[in-house]
This record gives structure tokens, C-alpha cells and sequence, in this order.
């Protein structure tokens, strides 16, 4: 509790606490001085003296206690004022003491809803995003995937042909046989035999290759898409193609 005497208070108590030593000195003196006899009085002066001094004594000794019992009382109010006055100080402490604890907490709790709601809108976005990003298309692995994964690579790239086109070609030149050569024509001759499906030379293969595909000549959705790729760019489109090419 003496963390809230201010020196304001600290000097007002000094000084009370000295002007009711000073009362008290003054009291005491006065009371010595009305019992001392001089000593240039006559014996019947000092006789007279000596017969009123108990009467004088009471007097002063009235007085005496009056002014005591007074400055006891102005003390005791300055005491209660004091308390008072200290008991309000750590009120206002403990008050704003309070506040700064409530004023934290709200904005403690403030800071955690906000960044729990800004939690489930991300959650909510990414759910949403992957909600609309479509499901990864698998083709099985023969004749018809093989086709089939090509023409979603052909529709990407703008490449014309159908499924039956595709399909009639593959059939007349490779029966389907993604492991196909020919090494009797006049390529296979020149040391560039036809390859794959469809039955495309390295150097087709590589000038016709799609972005996104395998550069193994052999895999048949790499043939089939460079293949259609460069019959589109000589015969329009694979659909067109009806021999050997």
C-alpha cells in the first residue's frame, strides 16, 4: 500500500506531524513558565504564587488536554483522509488494471476468431477450387484408350480427325500392332523404316511430334497424333486418308 503515498502526501504529513510538536513545545512551555516563581518577587508575592499555583496548574492543564484532544482529533481526520485517499488511488489502479486486462482479452479473441474465420474461407476456397477442377481422365491401355487419350491431345491443339478415321488407318497399317515395322519399302531402304500404328518415318515423327508427348516413336499415342498432325497438314485431316501416305 506505501507504493501509493505520493510526496505531495509524504510533505503534508511532515509538516502536520511538526506543527503539532511545535503545539505541544509551546503548551509545555507555557505551563513551566506559569509555575516558575521569580526571583525578584517579594516573599508575600511568592506566597500568593505558591497558593494559586494548583488552581493555575488545573487551568493549564485544562487547556493543556483541550489542545491535545484537538490536534489527536485533526490528526486522526488527516489519518482518515489519507486512507482515503489511498484507498482511492488503488481502486483506480486495480480499475484500470481491469480494463487493460478486459481491453486485452477482446482483442486477443478478436484476433483469433479473424484469423479462424480467414482459416475456413481458404479451406472453403481450396474445397471449392478442387470441387471444380476436373477429375484426371485415365484411358485403359489397348486399342480404343490409345485412341481415345489421342484425340484429347488432338482437340487441345486444334488437330482435326476422328475416331473412326483413326481407327480404319491404324488397322490397314499396323493392325493395331503399336510394336510395328516395315523393313522392306523404300524408307526401310533409305535407313528410315515406317514405325509404330501408323506407320510414321523418324523424320515425320519428329517434325509432326506434339508438345506433351512421348518422343519414343513406338508409343502409340505419340505415333498416332504426330501421324494425324502431319495428315492434316497434307491431306486436311486423317479422316481423308484412305492408303498408303
Amino acid at each position: 500500500m506505501s507504493a501509493f503515498i505520493t510526496p505531495e502526501i509524504r510533505r503534508r504529513l511532515k509538516n502536520r506531524k511538526s506543527a503539532i510538536a511545535g503545539v505541544a513545545a509551546v503548551a509545555a512551555t507555557t505551563v513551566a513558565l506559569s509555575l516558575a516563581p521569580s526571583g525578584d518577587a517579594e516573599a508575600g508575592v511568592q506566597t500568593e504564587a505558591a497558593a494559586a499555583a494548583p488552581v493555575a496548574w488545573k487551568a493549564d492543564a485544562a487547556k493543556t488536554a483541550a489542545l491535545h484532544e484537538s490536534i489527536s482529533s485533526q490528526q486522526s481526520a488527516f489519518e482518515a483522509q489519507f486512507k482515503a485517499t489511498q484507498a482511492k488511488a488503488e481502486a483506480e489502479a486495480k480499475a484500470k488494471a481491469e480494463k487493460a486486462a478486459a481491453e486485452k482479452a477482446a482483442a486477443e479473441k478478436k484476433a483469433a476468431a479473424k484469423a479462424a474465420a480467414e482459416k475456413r474461407a481458404k479451406e472453403q476456397a481450396a474445397s471449392r477450387a478442387a470441387a471444380r477442377k476436373p477429375a484426371k481422365v485415365t484411358y485403359p491401355n489397348n486399342l480404343d484408350g490409345w485412341i481415345r487419350e489421342a484425340m484429347a491431345i488432338m482437340k487441345k491443339h486444334d488437330i482435326p480427325g476422328s475416331y473412326e478415321g483413326i481407327h480404319r488407318n491404324i488397322l490397314r497399317e499396323s493392325s493395331g500392332n503399336p510394336r510395328a515395322i516395315n523393313n522392306w519399302d523404300i524408307n526401310a531402304i533409305n535407313g528410315v523404316p515406317s514405325k509404330g500404328l501408323l506407320q510414321v518415318i523418324k523424320p515425320t515423327f519428329d517434325a509432326y511430334h506434339v508438345p506433351g508427348t512421348s518422343w519414343d516413336q513406338y508409343d502409340p499415342v505419340a505415333n498416332i497424333v504426330a501421324a494425324c498432325n502431319y495428315a492434316a497438314d497434307r491431306y486436311g485431316s486423317m479422316d481423308n486418308v484412305n492408303s498408303a501416305y
